[in-house]
């Protein structure tokens, strides 16, 4: 069963070229907003909390500050309002999942800049 279903997101599911990022990265998200007829882009920018899943279920959650209150969006990675992707830079943390960038601020939000390779 799971092959089958492996078949059938590789063939059908349309995918999208997108760079590579991981937590900690500070990235912006360009995406279509529908409002009846009307289609405009609208863009997210924030750091990368998690990515969760594999394959056609990957999603990733991006965190950002709009004044003094916490944002967060998850994106499917492979929606079909997204446009495109950019990686603002690149972050050094420790862990996969920085849950613990929630309860930060101020200087202790900052994350260190990871060196190109």
């Amino acid at each position: 069963m799971e092959a089958l279903l492996q078949y059938v997101q590789d063939e059908f599911v349309p995918k999208k070229e997108f760079p590579s990022f991981q937590a900690g990265d500070t990235i912006t998200v360009y995406y279509e907003i529908r409002e009846g007829e009307k289609v405009r882009t609208q863009f997210f920018k924030g750091v990368v909390i998690q990515i969760k899943g594999s394959g056609a279920t990957k999603t990733f959650t991006i965190r950002k500050m709009s004044g003094t209150v916490g944002v967060e969006r998850i994106f499917p990675i492979n929606l079909p309002g997204i446009q495109k992707i950019e990686v603002n830079s690149r972050g050094k943390v420790r862990r996969s999942r920085i849950f613990y960038f929630r309860e930060l601020t101020g200087k202790k939000a900052r994350i260190k800049e990871r060196q190109h390779k």
